[in-house]
């Protein structure tokens, strides 16, 4: 599949960037690169769930061990404003130099509730990467690129409605199938 363009914007004026998994791919090694450039982690952690689609992948190109620790906004049913942490950071990030990595930084909280919960087991040193970042706000010690559009990831385009695989319905405005 080729590159897709950044969409135009929406009726409310807010502005899409409809990301394809190979740029996605050059986003993740563009990313290693940078960190590769000025760290030298031991052990990486994605946070589940998005992040650890570009942990995993910055992992494999860096040659580390990944691992992941979950926070999320949604508990079952219920969605929450705050992120809650709910698993506990990798034991095999004691002692190690970590690179905590997620798909997208835009408050920080998410990012800032991961390092709490790997500090709390003594790394060596933790710094953070993303795949995006916002222009204002929290930034990660790393991130590939810096965007105020909403990134519609490729794992997130299509979802399962029943038995069919659709457009998600967050998208549909915005994205012609």
């Amino acid at each position: 599949m080729a590159t897709r363009m950044p969409l135009p914007a929406d009726a409310a004026g807010e502005q899409f960037l409809d990301l394809s998994w190979e740029m996605f791919g050059e986003l993740c090694r563009a990313l290693a690169l940078r960190v590769a450039r000025d760290y030298n982690p031991q052990i990486v952690v994605g946070i589940a769930k998005a992040g650890v689609i570009p942990g995993a992948v910055i992992a494999s190109i860096l040659g580390l061990d990944f691992f992941s620790i979950k926070i999320s906004r949604r508990v079952g049913d219920d969605v929450r404003r705050r992120p809650t942490l709910l698993s506990a950071a990798p034991p095999q990030a004691a002692g190690k130099r970590v690179l905590l990595v997620d798909e997208i930084c835009t408050t920080g909280e998410t990012l800032r509730l991961a390092l709490a919960a790997i500090r709390e087991l003594r790394p060596a040193e933790v710094r953070t990467a993303t795949s995006f970042a916002r222009p204002s706000g929290y930034k990660p010690d790393y991130y590939a690129l810096e965007t105020d559009a909403t990134v519609i990831f490729p794992w997130d385009r299509k979802v399962f409605e029943g038995e069919k695989l659709v457009v998600n319905p967050r998208y549909a405005a915005v994205i012609s199938e």
